[in-house]
């Protein structure tokens, strides 16, 4: 045997020995099915994601933000539902669900709209393949929906000077911007406004987790986040969504259909809004208050009552005697009525209305302890026993008597800085509490005024804030927003005005 037929032969004989080893079949066999899954698996990974990102790149610049609106109801514009509701990118319409056969899965294979956002878990999806999307350049959508902030964000609010700008690349100030007036919602949205100006109120309601509060709470919040919103695509917002959870729960008393008294509305609102928060519903005055609402607004007075008698004496001669005995509550309140001097029942010489003007200090006379008010019966004075860090006055100038309601134009001239309420708090508060300081200042103002058409009357609200930032006012009514002068701010029917307590130095 040649060499060659030797090395033919060894080589037969390890192909055979190869052939019949099993551990050595079976190594090659595992190896070679491991690699061919291993290739498989990646080859599908690869292909799927070339499709998805083929998918994103073709659909997402069909995207149309101009037309995309998350301020209104999320309600299936088809079954009306809003269960499972998905916001279309490309129209703006919502449908409800993404599954073959959904109201959405049918309007983007008749419509060839194909990117839509899931209103509840704010996830994208491209349909009718059904697959999620998660790319960068949906995050302005997405703060848009659900703004949020971060304690820097916030505690800048009223120090640094913001300038943002919309969609149409026009500016406007993040929490001075216009709000949808639907019907008659003007006294909703000047009280949601004046709110969303109070420093503890806005930075709680921008901060705080809502997820599981009531849905007043969740709405009213994502509305005042809106209001602060430097990402917005538009400079206004609409309170739609509010208002219909509002309408609901006073069981249609305040609505968007008929005009209502602020004043009315912002009772009920912080007393809803204490509720849900957890507050106590015990009409008490406690130095621990129960809620962000009681926290920030509640105070209590002193009020002193005595019963006024009437005898007869001398035939019909009638005498009104106080009773000796003094009656003394602690009443708590949110805010606190102003009675401006009636109104006058003359005219002038040229046979024009006598507008008079009263300083706002005449007015807080009621509340210095000395003065005395009679009322339905009973002779009060009343005291300041416990001044909040923010303190709201009403101006009450609409009253009603036997026949048709009345309205009180007197002007009331006030201070925008420097109001000194030390006069009008009791001496025991101050003396408990040293280092608070009994200067307010201005920061929002709600006026009314009235419009005629012929004989009827209309009455309209707007509310003037201050931006800290600038320093400057601004008014705002409805969708209208302008800077607006300091020395006109007096000269308004001003009805609503919280102020604010001034820090004390050291």
């Amino acid at each position: 045997m040649n060499d060659s037929e030797a090395a033919m032969s060894g080589s037969l004989k390890r192909k055979r020995k190869d052939e019949n080893d099993p551990t050595e079949l079976r190594t090659d066999k595992t190896e070679n099915s491991n690699d061919v899954q291993t290739k498989a698996k990646n080859a599908s990974l690869e292909a799927s994601t070339n499709d998805n990102n083929k998918f994103e790149d073709l659909y997402l610049d069909t995207i149309n933000r101009s037309m995309l609106d998350f301020d209104f109801d999320k309600l299936c514009s088809v079954s009306l539902s809003n269960l499972n509701v998905y916001a279309c990118l490309v129209c703006g319409k919502y449908y409800q669900g993404r599954g073959p056969n959904s109201y959405a899965y049918v309007h983007a294979l008749t419509e060839n709209h194909h990117v839509f956002v899931n209103c509840s878990t704010l996830r994208f999806y491209i349909l009718p393949e059904s697959y999620q999307v998660t790319s960068a350049a949906l995050d302005d959508i997405k703060y848009v929906m659900q703004p949020t902030y971060t304690k820097e964000q916030v505690s800048q609010l009223d120090v640094k000077e913001t300038t943002s700008y919309d969609l149409d690349k026009k500016p406007y100030f993040p929490g001075f911007i216009g709000m949808n007036n639907i019907k008659q919602n003007d006294y909703l949205n000047v009280i949601v406004q004046a709110l969303a100006h109070v420093k503890p109120f806005r930075n709680y309601f921008l901060l705080t987790d809502f997820s599981s509060s009531p849905s007043i709470v969740q709405r009213l919040a994502t509305l005042i986040r809106k209001i602060w919103n430097p990402r917005a695509f538009k400079n206004h917002v609409s309170p739609q969504e509010l208002t219909q959870e509002i309408t609901v729960l006073s069981h249609k008393k305040y609505s968007v259909n008929e005009q209502q008294d602020p004043i009315e509305f912002l009772t009920w609102l912080l007393s809803t809004l204490h509720v849900a928060l957890g507050g106590s519903r015990k009409k008490v005055f406690s130095l621990k208050p129960t809620s962000i609402i009681h926290y920030i607004f509640q105070g209590c007075i002193r009020m002193e009552s005595q019963k006024i008698h009437a005898q007869t004496r001398a035939g019909d001669h009638i005498v009104f005697e106080a009773d000796r005995r003094i009656e003394v509550n602690l009443v708590p309140f949110l805010y606190l009525t102003l009675d401006p001097p009636p109104k006058p029942l003359f005219q002038d010489e040229f046979e024009g209305n006598i507008i008079p003007q009263v300083s706002v200090y005449e007015l807080l006379t009621k509340y210095n302890g000395v003065t005395t008010q009679e009322l339905a019966g009973f002779r009060r004075r009343f005291h300041i026993t416990h001044a909040p860090s923010y303190i709201m006055f009403h101006v009450k100038r609409f009253t009603r008597n036997n026949y048709f309601p009345e309205h009180n134009p007197t002007i009331v001239t006030f201070p925008l800085e420097g109001l000194d309420l030390a006069p009008y708090i009791d001496k025991t508060f101050l003396e408990k509490n040293p280092k608070l300081s009994t200067i307010y200042n201005l920061c929002v103002n709600i006026v009314h005024e009235s419009i005629f058409q012929g004989e009827n009357e209309s009455h309209v609200f707007k509310v003037q804030v201050k931006n800290k930032a600038t320093n400057k006012w601004y008014q705002i009514q409805d969708l209208y927003v302008e800077e607006v002068s300091s020395d006109l701010i007096n000269l308004g029917e001003t009805y609503i005005q919280i102020w604010e307590r001034q820090t004390r130095l050291p």
